[in-house]
């Protein structure tokens, strides 16, 4: 009578019961024994320590020189395109810290080299990269959790992470005030440049208004301010190309606008020529209107520089720290519970597993079993040439 597929099972679970009770010291005490040995290692490693920070970085926010461009017009805008507000600020943030301009500090402050033990800086580097973990939250703070096998120097370089980080703020230009702040400065000082060559041309021409027959300074001043109006106009279209296409309706808006204000320029020089009857009266009209556009130009970026740098200096701390980090008290590696009971389980299955399988082996020691045990062997020498 042969055995049906239901007592072929039972039989087969039976017999590897019967292989983990035969076994059943061995997979209790080397679990228990590796267990053990790693716990001892566990004690005997250094431990490490995690100190960690979290702070706010700069917000973007509207500033009192980005109110005050509308309602100067020609001037509304003119450095919006070329300074428009960043998309991701707290990733730009944990880019900055990121840097190696960043971590080079921070190895001469602490003298990373020596404590590493690292002869090239790329090395320090690295090692400094790989204690340092750096996580943006949807809420916008950012943490620097750092560590080392001080507590102090784990908490003295998280938190120089952050004032590091304020330093290099400091040079740059990051906010949107910061960022106006440093355009308008340029360019008062490229037009500062400007009137007094105009200044120096104008009392060149050896006269002055009370020599003219008629008094052209008002329309000068009128051609002048609107030449300034086009520029200005002309430079912000000029931004805009960077980021908007020729299709878009702000794009368009001001495109028009700059028509208009060229059609107006055109007609007060068309009023002005007439004016200009006399060879010394037109060198005059034409030095004196450069003269006034210099100084309307002069006028309008003085005071958005003036408002950049109130915008800047309101800013206060750039960033704001919630938790500064502090000396750990409990190491947080190595984890010896952990990695000991890991080990154990590993150790009592891979000990199992080869149980089984020299059980097995002893089973197939017989009759057509071993005759393709035998193949398998010849055939893995042959494909290795062994003899």
């Amino acid at each position: 009578m042969t055995d049906t597929p239901d007592h072929a099972d039972e039989v087969s679970l039976l017999d590897l019961l019967q292989v983990i009770v035969e076994h059943l010291r061995l997979l209790i005490l080397a679990p228990i024994a590796v267990f053990a040995l790693t716990l001892g290692v566990g004690f005997l490693l250094t431990p490490g320590y995690s100190a960690s920070v979290r702070f706010l970085p700069p917000q973007q926010q509207q500033s009192s020189a980005a109110s005050m461009l509308a309602s100067l017009g020609s001037l509304g805008g003119l450095a919006g395109g070329a300074l428009g507000g960043i998309k991701n600020p707290t990733d730009q943030y944990v880019a900055f810290l990121k840097s190696n301009t960043l971590r080079d500090q921070l190895i001469a402050r602490f003298d990373l080299v020596k404590r590493y033990e690292a002869p090239l800086k790329a090395d320090v580097r690295e090692a400094l990269s790989g204690r340092v973990r750096i996580v943006s939250s949807k809420d916008g703070l950012v943490t620097v959790e750092v560590d080392d096998t001080s507590p102090a120097m784990a908490a003295n370089i998280a938190n120089a992470h952050v004032e590091e980080l304020q330093k290099l703020l400091g040079r740059l230009a990051v906010t949107e005030a910061q960022q106006k702040r440093v355009f308008f400065e340029k360019q008062l000082h490229q037009t500062q440049e400007r009137l007094v060559q105009a200044e120096v041309a104008l009392k060149a021409t050896g006269i002055n208004s009370n020599v003219l027959k008629t008094s052209p300074q008002l329309a000068v001043e009128s051609v002048a301010k609107m030449k300034a109006a086009v520029t200005a106009q002309e430079i912000k279209t000029a931004s805009m190309r960077g980021y908007l296409s020729e299709s878009a309706p702000d794009f368009k808006q001001a495109m028009n606008e700059l028509g208009i204000l060229r059609q107006q320029l055109a007609r007060l020089d068309q009023d002005e020529t007439r004016m200009n009857t006399t060879p010394t009266a037109s060198d005059y009209v034409s030095k004196y209107r450069e003269f006034k556009y210099q100084e309307t130009l002069f006028e309008l970026f003085t005071k958005q520089y003036e408002l950049a740098k109130l915008d800047e200096s309101r800013e206060g701390a750039v960033i704001q720290v919630l938790d500064p980090a502090q000396a750990p008290e409990k190491p947080s590696s190595p984890h010896k519970l952990k990695w000991s009971l890991s080990a154990a389980l590993i150790t009592g299955l891979l000990l199992l597993v080869g149980c089984f399988v020299r059980q097995a082996y002893k089973q197939s020691q017989s009759g057509a079993d071993q005759a393709k045990w035998q193949t398998i062997r010849q055939t893995f020498r042959r494909a290795f040439g062994l003899r």
